[in-house]
C-alpha cells in the first residue's frame, strides 16, 4: 500500500486549517503532518518535516507567502507548493511560478480542486487557474500577455457612473437617462455631480471629451 502523500498547511485562519486538515485527513491517500499558522512557522516547520506538499496562504502575518516561499525553495526545493489564496493577481500568479509554485488555488475552490491540485502536481504538472497544466512556459507566456494589458483607468467612477458617461457621449437628455436607466432626474444630476467630480470636468461637453479620450466607454 503507497503512503498517503505528507502535507504541511500553513494557514493563518484557523476555520480554515480545520477545514483542510479534516477533509484531507478523511480521504485515503492524503495526511496533513504539521500546521504553521504564520510565515516564519511555515518556513521552520517545512524544512524540518520535510513534506511532499506545503500548502501555504498567500497572505499571512510575519512573512507573506511569496517571501516565505523564496526562503523555503532555498533551503528545500523539492518541496511542492500549492498556494491558497482568496484573490490573486496575474502577476502575482508569474512571480509565484518563477519563485517555485507549482499551482495556486482558490479558497472557494478548496473542496472541488484542491485534492485533484494535490494529485496533479505530485504527478510533476502544474495547477493554474482550476485546471493541470503540463506546459509551464506556455502557460506563462500566455499569463504575461494577459498582464501586459493594461486595466482601463475608470476614476473612481461607478459601473452606474461609467453608464451615464456613455449615455452623456451619445447626446442623451437628462430625461432620456433616466428613462433608459429608470432612474428619476434627480438622480442622474446626482450621478452627474459626482462624475463631474472624480474626472475634474465642469460640462457635458468637457465630460464627452474626457470620455472619449481616456476610453472609459467602448466605441460602437
Amino acid at each position: 500500500m503507497e503512503r498517503p502523500i505528507r502535507i504541511v498547511l500553513a494557514d493563518d485562519h484557523p476555520v480554515v486549517r480545520i477545514g483542510v486538515r479534516n477533509m484531507l485527513n478523511d480521504t485515503e491517500g492524503f495526511e496533513v503532518i504539521d500546521e504553521a499558522s504564520d510565515g516564519d512557522e511555515a518556513i521552520t516547520l517545512t524544512l524540518e518535516s520535510q513534506p511532499d506538499i506545503l500548502l501555504l496562504d498567500l497572505q499571512m502575518p510575519r512573512l507573506p507567502g511569496l517571501e516565505a516561499m523564496r526562503a523555503i525553495m532555498n533551503g528545500s526545493p523539492t518541496v511542492k507548493i500549492l498556494l491558497l489564496t482568496s484573490t490573486i493577481t496575474t502577476q502575482q500568479i508569474i512571480e509565484a511560478l518563477h519563485i517555485g509554485a507549482r499551482g495556486i488555488v482558490l479558497k472557494d475552490a478548496i473542496a472541488g480542486h484542491l485534492q485533484t491540485a494535490i494529485k496533479t502536481v505530485m504527478a510533476g504538472d502544474y495547477w493554474i487557474g482550476g485546471k493541470r497544466v503540463v506546459n509551464l512556459v506556455s502557460a506563462l507566456h500566455e499569463l504575461m500577455q494577459q498582464a501586459a494589458v493594461p486595466q482601463r483607468k475608470t476614476f473612481g467612477l461607478t459601473p452606474r457612473e461609467l453608464e451615464v458617461v456613455g449615455s452623456i457621449v451619445e447626446g442623451c437628455s437628462n430625461r432620456d437617462i433616466a428613462k433608459q436607466f429608470g432612474l428619476s432626474e434627480e438622480t442622474v444630476k446626482r450621478h452627474l455631480s459626482n462624475i463631474f467630480d472624480k474626472t475634474g470636468v465642469s460640462t457635458r461637453l468637457e465630460l464627452a471629451l474626457f470620455a472619449i479620450a481616456h476610453q472609459l466607454v467602448t466605441p460602437q
